[in-house]
């Protein structure tokens, strides 16, 4: 029964066969006879059969059929108006996003902190010798520590203390370090901070015990009046801050120069001058720093800032102080040990045969 259904189903084939409709090829193509290799050997009469992703040759044949889509935005490079010419900062459009475009700089090649500090900033100094005694005092105060490292005027603040508080230690360290060692004015301010330093606890403090307090400071008695006097205007026009300017620092009673400048820098963190001591204004005189010698600090410092580069300002105070400590001494300076012997016009070392 299943057979006999099967032989009178009609196939498609058979029906096109008796409509005399049979689908003949155009070209019967053998591997052998055309070698074919590839779709894109079939001659042009024989239909083509597409995928979603042409060949480069399918491309270029159909090129005419194409459908053309937009084109994407082409890069347009900002030239500059007046020269015609690309600018070293170059804006580059792409679509809807701008791209800036910098110039790179090299890097320095074969330059060493010697050529970047002496010759790349063109300095004139007195003393043609200066970097490399630079260098050297750099050396010594390395291997070598001194009282300024541990007990300076930066070292005397309460670390503990806010940040308003601090600068006003260290103010008040700066004044009382003139013509006094490192030693005695740590010593004196440790005092001072057992009795809470503050603007309103010197105001409020009996002239006799903050004298009682600073000695032996030199001068004691003329920089307790300094310290009372300055912390009442601390307090009537800072709110018990510090200055922070130079021009208002040098204004308060017992600030000179050396310590306004030294106080902006460890205070303010902002370089204004050098702070030029008694070690300073004797080394810079012994290395032949300054086109004709001085007698005072404060003239030393005007001829310094005339050709030291000022990034040198903040660093060269700490560094002399330390050597003047250690080495460079005021009465038998050690010229046998230091390293700027034979090109210190000073040293009394045994010049090279």
């Amino acid at each position: 029964m299943a057979s006999q259904s099967n032989q009178n189903k009609i196939t498609l084939s058979s029906k096109l066969a008796k409509q005399n409709k049979v689908v003949r090829p155009k070209a019967i193509i053998t591997k052998h006879e055309t070698r074919i290799l590839d779709i894109e050997d079939l001659q042009e009469s024989v239909p083509r059969y597409f995928s979603p992703v042409q060949t480069r040759k399918q491309r270029q044949v159909n090129a005419d059929n194409k459908i053309h889509l937009p084109a994407k935005k082409a890069r347009q490079i900002i030239k500059n108006d007046d020269t015609g010419e690309e600018p070293k900062t170059t804006k580059i459009q792409i679509g809807s996003a701008t791209i800036i475009k910098c110039e790179a700089v090299p890097e320095s090649a074969g330059l060493n902190e010697n050529e970047v500090g002496a010759s790349a900033v063109k300095v004139e100094s007195p003393n043609e010798n200066w970097w490399q005694q630079l260098e050297n005092v750099r050396l010594m105060r390395s291997e070598k520590p001194a009282p300024v490292d541990t007990q300076g005027c930066h070292q005397c603040a309460d670390k503990n203390a806010d940040e308003k508080t601090q600068r006003f230690h260290k103010l008040v360290a700066l004044m009382l370090s003139s013509q006094t060692k490192d030693e005695t004015t740590f010593e004196a301010m440790n005092r001072l901070k057992a009795q809470s330093l503050t603007p309103g606890s010197i105001k409020d403090m009996p002239i006799g015990d903050l004298e009682k307090l600073l000695h032996p400071v030199s001068f004691y008695k003329n920089k307790a009046k300094y310290l009372k006097q300055t912390s009442q205007i601390l307090i009537d026009k800072y709110n018990e801050d510090i200055p922070d300017n130079i021009q208002e620092l040098l204004k308060l009673p017992g600030v000179g120069p050396k310590m306004g400048h030294i106080c902006m820098a460890t205070a303010w963190n902002k370089v204004t001058g050098i702070g030029v001591d008694t070690h300073v204004h004797r080394i810079a005189n012994r290395l032949g720093w300054l086109k004709k010698p001085t007698k005072e600090p404060e003239h030393t410092r005007i001829q310094l800032e005339s050709w030291l580069p000022q990034h040198l300002w903040s660093e060269v105070n700490h560094l002399f102080v330390g050597f003047g400590q250690t080495i460079c001494t005021p009465l038998r300076p050690n010229c046998g040990e230091c390293l700027n012997r034979h090109i210190c016009p000073a040293s009394t070392a045994p010049k090279k045969s």
